[in-house]
């Protein structure tokens, strides 16, 4: 136990929870072994500590060590960042280039939100878990390389396999030794010991008082949800530090930054998509905006019946009026006709298909006007996020890679 508080003081864990001991003793116990580690837990529980503990605590510790954002790195540039590429292997690879597993062998690799990765680099992946040994974009040279892997997500894996997102024999290479990191919610006690210490810090920083919790307070901030977790709590707590006058915080100061992140807790109906693929985000997204098109078309319906009742005019059809007292019913739907047997001089579509003219430009005008409804939603979202990217995606139901490139195809600055 006195090595894991060795452990806290230095690299700054603040803490007592039996959770967080936990994580960091099976850190330490695995450290000096090769086993590949897959660290899980929300945004901002601070996963991104743990494979410092690794890497020094292990043999490899006077090795190289790098930090991988799967997640900020374009599809069609991951493969070459992973692995190199070779001269003229693309359109401006002007110069062969090592990638990170080649640059840190002998070290520790961390790849951080390792559920972003394409198909494709999984499995290039996979083989240098398995093998030690990759391919350069455009070489047919192997490479060996000795590099001990550390992952981390806040994705569930399991629904990201069942999805067709993640590959399944991946998910078992690295998770040989997994290590979950609570929530903050999970370690209540812990919540105003990092508080103080955040107040501490940006005191120290700033030259400030620092900020004094009132009991009532504490209660407050044990009893809020934290969906940001570490970061979101920090956050508040320099935000209180550098605005408010008093020192002295009570829950109506706390309630001023925290009253909005409580999530609503309510049920939702999850829905299934069977033999999704790849551009069902696309899809959801076409279907918003048809969906705000029939909602739009069911609202002029509805004003031209309200109009063809109050004036008994018809607007649709010049010179037709509705007789005193004969009332027009608002449908929702278009009108259809029935027939019991077709007309006599019905004619199968198939035996006129060739008398019909087929207007083209009309086609052609639907789908560009699809494509202007699109380009404006995304370009709202953009603008409404401040050109937050992600928090633009979420609103719009689609992916952060998806929505950049939809960004370039229609040129949205």
């Amino acid at each position: 136990m006195n090595e894991i508080t060795s452990i806290k003081q230095r690299f700054g864990i603040i803490g007592q929870s039996p959770l967080i001991d936990r994580a960091i003793d099976v850190a330490r116990q695995v450290a000096p072994t090769d086993l590949t580690v897959l660290i899980t837990g929300e945004s901002g529980t601070g996963k991104e500590v743990f494979p410092k503990i690794i890497h020094q605590f292990s043999a490899r510790k006077h090795g190289p060590f790098i930090a991988v954002n799967c997640g900020a790195i374009p599809e069609g540039t991951i493969d070459s960042e992973l692995f190199g590429h070779e001269k003229g292997s693309f359109t401006g690879a002007t110069d062969a280039r090592k990638g990170y597993f080649e640059v840190v062998n002998g070290g520790t690799i961390f790849l951080d939100e390792v559920a972003e990765l394409p198909l494709s680099t999984q499995v290039r992946l996979l083989r240098v878990l398995e093998s030690g040994e990759f391919l350069r974009v455009g070489s047919s040279k192997v490479i060996k390389t000795d590099v001990r892997v550390v992952a981390a997500t806040n994705v569930k894996l399991g629904e990201a396999i069942a999805n067709g997102k993640f590959r399944e024999d991946l998910f078992y290479r690295l998770n040989t030794v997994p290590i979950h990191i609570p929530p903050l919610r999970e370690r209540k006690d812990d919540i105003v010991l990092l508080f103080r210490k955040f107040a501490a810090d940006f005191a120290e920083k700033y030259r400030m008082p620092a900020l004094i919790l009132t009991e009532e307070a504490q209660n407050m901030l044990r009893q809020n949800y934290w969906s940001g977790n570490v970061r979101q709590l920090k956050n508040v707590t320099e935000q209180i530090s550098i605005i408010e006058q008093e020192r002295e915080v009570t829950p109506n100061t706390l309630a001023k930054y925290i009253s909005d992140s409580n999530p609503t807790m309510l049920p939702v109906l999850k829905r299934h998509f069977e033999n999704s693929d790849e551009h069902a985000n696309e899809r959801e997204l076409l279907y918003k905006v048809l969906f705000d098109m029939k909602k739009d078309m069911a609202e002029m319906k509805k004003l031209i019946a309200e109009i063809i009742s109050a004036t008994g005019i018809d607007p649709t059809m010049p010179g037709r009026t509705i007789p005193a007292g004969e009332s027009i019913p608002y449908q929702p739907e278009f009108y259809k006709p029935q027939y019991s047997t077709p007309p006599q001089d019905f004619q199968h579509p198939r035996e006129a298909v060739n008398e019909i003219p087929i207007d083209y430009s009309e086609e052609i005008e639907e789908s560009l006007s699809l494509e202007k409804k699109e380009k404006e939603i995304i370009a709202k979202a953009l603008e409404k996020h401040h050109g937050r990217r992600k928090n633009a995606a979420t609103e719009l139901g689609i992916s952060e890679r998806t929505l950049y490139r939809k960004i370039k195809e229609y040129g949205i600055e």
